[in-house]
């Protein structure tokens, strides 16, 4: 990972060419202050271009006294992802200057609003760059200079959005990795690098998930060359309170195993370890915040691939539960990989509450597009919380039905249950498939699809892997309340 940016909070003047951002309101409304001379010749300049300060909108000007860099604002600049927008548009207007140094005079802005304009102007500067050669590589840094008002980079909210965003960056990384180097044994150790910040960090290897009975999850990655991998990440933060549980499926590379997908896009099935990203990177962003909860993250990582050993259409796998399940098919695996870690981690660690995310259906694409995450749960006190949170952070929530006449759709004639459903509802049945593997723990599964991976970019998320879920795991936990075992059908 790179961050194009090198942002400096200070008073100074950096020397040489700079260009001066001015973020301008649609009432004209100019931020810095500026002398009657340059504010009277930016209000002509403004007019004579028709730009009104609409959010997100810039204008680049040249003049005897200098380049200003307008950066419209709309009404009003609150914090929050209205602030982290904008900072991402100030980054990416001052990266197509020529000069790409800029330089923002006091601005007299609240600290909050301050922070989420950095908070936004760094992640919307993260690029992938590993595997550029040096000479392909071409990646100018933008130097932006923001007088801080009172806050440098060891001020607790710039410590606070400095750490979100290496959660947020980690998790795109390793969504971004091609799967040759980033397989489970690796991914593992990348895990076990974050002891650094005060997370216990335990791996489980395939000895030890067979002597725990995790027939589901190791059936996935038989097929395999690369060996499957549990990772438990532990944040003590909250004192002897029951932690809040983070569950992320991370299939390193899907073929679809036996039930072989189209060869058409499947490359970008590297990114099938998209909930475990989502986990890993929440982690991170929680130690590196010192977070006073206690909070545990289980990722289950495997390979399904479709060699001479691989499970088949048909056979009956026994999960750690004790339970029975026909896989009727090998792309469905998802699943089997989080029956074992859910029963895992509700049994090991007796949580308060359990959140997993995978990208884990095309159905939920169907259903939802790329706007929202699916969201299935038994607790309507959960939902609400993940709910608002998605709000806040943008990365938006919509509960699905469950119920048992879905459910039904996963009898077996040979077994206690098949691993899909059926040609319809199929991200439903897959929720009820995992909720047969969660006893009595308030639980949520996040269907992120169609979220861990953009098509195109917006004013803080990159092309590519997005880091969906890190933000909003850790805005969850900030405002978190108990939740009770209950659900509206």
């Amino acid at each position: 990972m790179a961050n194009k940016l090198k942002l400096v909070l200070s008073s100074a003047l950096p020397e040489g060419d700079v260009v001066t951002i001015c973020l301008i309101g649609t009432n004209s409304t100019i931020i810095p202050h500026l002398d009657k001379t340059a504010a009277a010749w930016l209000i002509a300049a403004m007019g004579a271009a028709q730009f009104t300060g609409k959010k997100g909108k810039s204008l680049t000007l040249y003049g005897a006294a200098g380049t200003y860099l307008l950066i419209g604002i709309g009404d009003a600049l609150d914090a929050g992802r209205d602030a982290e927008d904008i900072g991402g548009a100030v980054f990416k207007a001052l990266e197509a200057t020529a000069q790409k140094r800029g330089y923002m005079p006091e601005h007299q802005l609240a600290h909050e609003i301050t922070a989420d304009l950095v908070l936004g102007m760094r992640l919307a500067a993260y690029h992938f760059e590993d595997y550029f050669t040096v000479s392909e590589s071409v990646i100018e840094t933008v130097s932006l200079t923001l007088t801080a008002n009172g806050i440098d980079d060891q001020h607790p909210l710039i410590v606070d959005r400095y750490a979100l965003v290496d959660g947020v960056c980690l998790a795109r990384d390793l969504v971004f990795e091609p799967a040759n180097k980033l397989y489970p044994a690796e991914y593992a150790d990348r895990c076990k690098a974050l002891t650094g910040l005060g997370l216990e960090v335990d791996v489980l290897d395939e000895t030890a998930m067979e002597e725990l009975g995790m027939g589901a999850l190791l059936g996935v990655g038989q097929g395999s060359r690369r060996e499957s991998r549990m990772v438990v990440m532990n944040w003590k933060g909250g004192g002897s309170e029951a932690p809040v549980a983070l569950v992320g499926k991370g299939v390193t590379f899907d073929t679809g195993g036996i039930s072989l997908k189209p060869p058409k896009g499947m490359e970008d099935m590297k990114w099938d370890m998209g909930g475990s990203a989502a986990v890993t990177g929440a982690m991170c962003a929680l130690a590196g915040r010192r977070v006073k909860r206690n909070v545990v993250g289980v990722i289950g990582l495997v390979e399904n691939m479709p060699d001479g050993n691989a499970q088949r259409p048909g056979d009956v796998v026994t999960a750690m539960s004790g339970k029975t399940i026909e896989v009727i098919n090998t792309d469905a695996e998802g699943r089997l990989v989080l029956a074992d870690a859910l029963h895992y981690t509700e049994t090991r660690f007796r949580p308060q509450a359990m959140v997993n995310l995978a990208t884990l259906t095309g159905a939920i694409l169907v259903s939802l597009g790329k706007e929202y995450a699916g969201m299935f749960s038994n607790s309507d006190d959960l939902s609400a919380q993940l709910s608002v949170a998605g709000v806040a952070t943008d990365e938006k929530l919509w509960r699905m039905p469950m119920g048992e006449a879905y459910d039904k759709l996963l009898k077996s004639h040979i077994a206690d249950m098949k691993n899909i459903g059926g040609p319809y509802g199929g991200s439903i049945t897959a929720a009820c498939f995992l909720e047969r593997f969660v006893d009595g723990t308030p639980w949520a599964h996040l269907d992120i699809a169609g979220k861990a991976w953009s098509d195109k970019a917006t004013a803080t998320v990159p092309k590519g892997g997005t880091g969906f879920g890190v933000r909003l795991l850790n805005r969850m936990i900030d405002h978190w309340t108990d939740v009770s075992l209950s659900r509206e059908e």
